[in-house]
């Protein structure tokens, strides 16, 4: 594997890479299922499906990202709150880190980069 795809998309861990994924998994599929369930059946287009499937890949560095500023501005502080609250919290900024991926996983690469790099 070239230098700089390990350091970038191999710099996550295969476990936190897939459960990322998985999670990232959910929204193209609700997606899909309620564009199929519309009375029109209108076809998504190529032009969604790649979008979905980039942002699906990506999603994991955009979590990355993410949970690395928020662990920043909290750091080990824990915050006692309504569950419901939390898990809408919680798939909210997931979606928007899904639906952003293609902006926000940049950053997370770079900075991969950039830690392994130096990790050498």
């Amino acid at each position: 594997m070239h230098p700089v795809i390990a350091k970038t998309f191999g710099g996550l861990t295969r476990q936190y890479y897939f459960r990322q994924f998985v999670f990232g998994l959910i929204f193209p599929a609700l997606i899909i299922y309620a564009s199929s369930q519309s009375p029109t059946h209108n076809a998504l287009k190529a032009e969604a499906i790649a979008f979905f499937a980039i942002n699906t890949v990506l999603y994991p560095y955009s979590r990355f990202v993410y949970e690395s500023v928020v662990d920043f501005i909290i750091g080990k502080n824990v915050f006692f709150v309504n569950a419901l609250m939390l898990l809408f919290v919680k798939i909210f900024t997931m979606l928007i880190c899904w639906a952003c991926a293609i902006f926000i996983a940049p950053v997370g690469l770079i900075y991969l980069f950039v830690r392994n790099s130096k990790a050498c």
